[in-house]
């Protein structure tokens, strides 16, 4: 019976704290802000604005040095592609330059004098591309409009030079072996597809780690000895009462906002949607209580509520690439990978990509859920002992607060005795 009543005592404490942690959710803007604002409004800008997979009529400027048939057929066909315009022509390099530092245009194409000459004297004719590298998008329409017309250019240079006598024979002559791009699970080609999945777990981590640590740093503010444990109330006696309350609370809300980041912003912005709301759930159970017990065990170490948007803010754009996505995880080193393990994001933003935008099944992703089920258990275990060294610290200095006072209580007695 001591052993129930134990456990119902434990379970009383920890709804306790699930409704406090509650109600400082509510009362404190800062962490109101991270756990609800944020990831609701966040994302619908991000994906707003890359909503536009491509980007088209790019302005260009030209430096045709060569003034002649064949590099004006270049700059035709590059004008009459759907992602570049040919906005300005200049005289030289120097002058292209200047319209790309007053962003009137956004790259250049630079074709020499001995362009023609080069061609049909049976050499490599050269054209130079120059692009503003600020945004991957416009350089991408740049270089592969001009890409793409050399290509056909040089197609149709082959054919004249070919000798043939029918068009089936320039056709194979020029193309010998046929191809279609169809791209399987990016349709349109561009950013928003492909990498804003990824992007979207990774606010999940990160919004939930900032609540959690600047409710901590809440919670030293208010304490008088600045410790993360108050001493004195009877129901912050355990441990694990205190994390599974707390981990209760955090929990409850990033599941809705894990639903609206998941289901419901893919669903607004038309990104690949192929995954089953099984197979959603059962990738967000694990990822959310990792990411949790990770953010509660980070939140020991900040003192301050300004400390932990420095390290997740700082941290933010690497977690990005360590997922594998935005740089191809082949080309990660071994020891960053290792480093990667450390992190929810890392398994959670591959799995969701597969389920979401490549249509995996939960056996293919089964990897990645059994490492965020072994993080859960291992940040969780962390957590407690984190907690429990806090709780010490937190009755250590209150018996030293305790023997303080009363030293100094003697001593003023015995002044007051002697006078």
């Amino acid at each position: 019976m001591y052993i129930f009543h134990n456990i119902y005592q434990g379970l009383q404490d920890a709804c306790y704290i699930w409704r406090k942690e509650m109600v400082q959710v509510v009362k404190d803007e800062g962490v109101l802000i991270f756990f609800i604002v944020v990831p609701l409004v966040y994302p619908l800008l991000y994906s707003w604005i890359y909503n536009n997979e491509v980007v088209h009529e790019v302005p260009v400027c030209v430096v045709d040095q060569s003034h002649s048939q064949l590099s004006r057929q270049f700059i035709r066909m590059c004008d009459a592609s759907p992602d570049v315009h040919v906005k300005y022509y200049a005289q030289d390099l120097d002058e292209a330059k200047s319209l790309v530092s007053r962003q009137l245009v956004k790259g250049v194409y630079l074709i020499p004098s001995s362009f023609e000459g080069d061609v049909y004297g049976l050499k490599q004719g050269v054209v130079s591309v120059y692009c503003d590298m600020s945004l991957m998008l416009i350089y991408k329409a740049i270089f592969q409009t001009a890409q793409v017309v050399t290509m056909e250019m040089g197609t149709e240079l082959k054919t004249k030079l070919g000798g043939h006598y029918t068009a089936r024979e320039e056709a194979i002559a020029s193309r010998p072996l046929d191809y279609d791009d169809v791209p399987i699970f990016s349709p349109a080609g561009g950013y928003g597809s492909s990498i804003l999945p990824a992007v979207l777990m990774l606010i999940l981590q990160q919004t939930l780690v900032l609540g959690i640590g600047l409710s901590a740093g809440t919670a030293r503010d208010e304490n008088p000895y600045r410790n993360l444990i108050p001493v004195g109330d009877s129901r912050y006696k355990y441990t694990v009462p205190i994390v599974m309350g707390k981990s209760m609370c955090y929990f409850m809300i990033f599941l809705v906002m894990g639903a609206w980041l998941s289901m419901a912003v893919p669903h607004l912005f038309h990104f690949p949607q192929l995954a089953t709301g099984y197979s959603l759930t059962c990738l967000m159970l694990p990822y959310i209580l990792a990411c949790t017990f990770f953010g509660m065990m980070v939140s020991c170490t900040v003192k301050y509520r300004e400390n932990v948007m420095l390290i997740v803010v700082f941290v933010s754009v690497p977690l990005l690439f360590l997922t594998g996505v935005s740089w191809p995880q082949s080309n990660i080193p071994s020891y960053w990978q290792g480093v990667s393990w450390l992190f929810p994001s890392t398994f959670g933003a591959r799995a969701y990509i597969r389920l979401n935008s490549m249509g995996a099944d939960i056996s293919d992703v089964m990897p990645e859920l059994r490492i965020l089920w072994i993080q859960a258990l291992c940040y969780f275990v962390l957590t407690l002992a984190v907690y429990r060294f806090q709780f010490y610290e937190a009755r250590r200095y209150a018996m030293d607060r305790l023997k303080f006072l009363k030293h100094k209580r003697e001593v003023n007695m015995t002044e007051t005795k002697e006078v």
